[in-house]
């Protein structure tokens, strides 16, 4: 046992070793399974990619304990399994710190966005490195004085300004979850934050927990066994607790294999709830469904040319104007006073359709673009009139003119066509002859004497 405590590949040393693989599975799934299970659409602002570090980090960071902390029978021989590769830098600035920052980064984003009530002043490549300077700063320099002895443990001298960085980015985790403490949120960012605070508060404690057994009973080989199994597997369990995806995307969060519930939420107007409007409106309509005279604002009002004239639009490869407009109309039917569910849905837009390289950018002028982005209120109803304004004037200049023509139009005229006729006919299906026929003489009439011959033979003996 002796041996194995020292040089590692201890049966409990693998078994901690294959659930650390099977948390990182865990992650992926977790990550992965929204794209390809629902078939979402990969987002390319920082929201994905926010996500894609988090599981990089929790990676780095259990492997960083695996071979740093002797798990495996390794002689350090090579560079690339010194302890200054593993225990500082894959475990400090590309670990743990790496995965606070992550959270500090989402954070801050909600602070501005729901507190503030506009777009962060920073963008998340920018923040996100400014953050990671503290941890790469102290890297370098436990590199340079290379305090780490064999078993790539530090002195206390050491593990003291280490742990109170740690504790740094818990304390402003901790601030930036207390600002938004008061935000109504609708995807449990706010839970998630404080689980972020639990766990990395957990992780710091099991860390100088293990430390302080390993430094003080070093002579006992059952206890570092021990130690080194449970600081691994603690690890494993706590970022797969930690992982979320709620505060980057909202959307895409509430779509897992877990939430059977809410696998029909295809958009943010149906996970927020807004009320879709009724075909109850449509049927009763007996007014020409498109008239190519009516102004495109006024026709598109209605949910079946809105449709036909967007699947038109798709078909031309130029459906994100007929896209913002409709997702305009939901954010439109939120009440005012309602300031979250507006900011969630403006977000959206703003990340859908606005924003630089979005996945459809819509296509409006520098100033509009720069007003939405640079707007110190997100809740304001005016907020996307502007874009509005110029994409209907586009729709109306070019593709509302080649939809008169087009097979869109006739399809959906001859629609219409078929229910008018309908409404026509709906007066006819609805009469009753039971009783009303009863005044009108046999001879006057022509169903009575088709079918009832008996009884008309018998009028006509009694004639006689």
């Amino acid at each position: 046992m002796a041996s194995c405590a020292a040089k590692g590949g201890c049966p409990s040393d693998y078994v901690a070793i294959a659930i650390s693989f099977i948390s990182i599975l865990v992650l992926l799934v977790k990550a992965a399974a929204p794209y390809l299970i629902h078939k979402i659409p990969r987002p390319k602002g920082s929201g994905f990619w926010l996500v894609v570090i988090q599981v990089f980090a929790s990676f780095n960071l259990l492997l960083s304990l695996v071979m740093g902390l002797g798990f495996l029978r390794f002689r350090r021989r090579h560079w690339w399994i010194s302890c200054y590769v593993w225990a500082v830098w894959a475990e400090g600035p590309l670990g743990f710190g790496l995965l606070m920052s992550c959270r500090i980064v989402q954070a801050f984003q909600l602070y501005n966005i729901f507190v503030r009530r506009r777009l962060p002043p920073i963008r998340s490549y920018i923040f996100l490195p400014l953050l990671l300077l503290p941890w790469t700063v102290a890297a370098a320099f436990i590199q340079i004085k290379k305090p780490l002895n064999n078993h790539c443990h530090m002195g206390t001298r050491w593990i003291i300004p280490i742990l109170s960085l740690h504790a740094i980015y818990v304390a402003v985790l901790v601030g930036f979850t207390a600002a938004v403490r008061h935000i109504e949120f609708r995807f449990h960012e706010l839970k998630d934050l404080w689980r972020g605070i639990l766990v990395s508060a957990c992780s710091i404690g099991i860390w100088t927990g293990s430390y302080v057994l390993t430094e003080v009973h070093e002579d006992v080989p059952w206890l570092q066994i021990f130690s080194r199994f449970l600081l691994l597997f603690m690890t494993s369990v706590l970022v797969v607790v930690f992982f979320t995806v709620s505060m980057s995307q909202p959307l895409v969060s509430i779509m897992s294999l877990r939430r059977k519930e809410h696998q029909e939420c295809k958009t943010m107007g149906d996970a927020l709830g807004i009320i879709p409007e009724s075909d109850v409106l449509f049927q009763r309509e007996t007014s020409p469904l498109a008239d190519p005279s009516e102004p495109l604002d006024k026709l598109l009002l209605n949910r079946r040319f809105r449709q036909s004239f967007m699947e038109f639009a798709d078909s031309c490869l130029a459906g994100e104007s007929v896209h913002f407009y409709e997702e305009v109309q939901q954010l439109d039917k939120i009440p005012h006073n309602d300031h979250v569910r507006r900011i969630y849905m403006a977000r959206h837009i703003i990340d859908e359709y606005i924003s630089p390289g979005s996945p459809m950018e819509v296509n409006i002028s520098h100033r509009s673009r720069q007003g939405i982005l640079n707007t110190p209120d997100l809740a304001n109803p005016n907020l996307f009139d502007s874009a509005l304004n110029e994409l209907m004037h586009l729709m109306q200049m070019n593709l509302a003119n080649d939809y008169w023509s087009s097979t869109f139009f006739l399809k959906l005229k001859e629609e219409d066509s078929m229910r008018t006729i309908g409404h026509d006919l709906e007066p006819i299906s609805g009469w009753n002859f039971s009783h009303r026929l009863s005044s009108i003489h046999c001879d006057d009439d022509p169903f009575q004497q088709a079918h009832s011959p008996k009884k008309s033979g018998s009028s006509h003996e009694s004639g006689k």
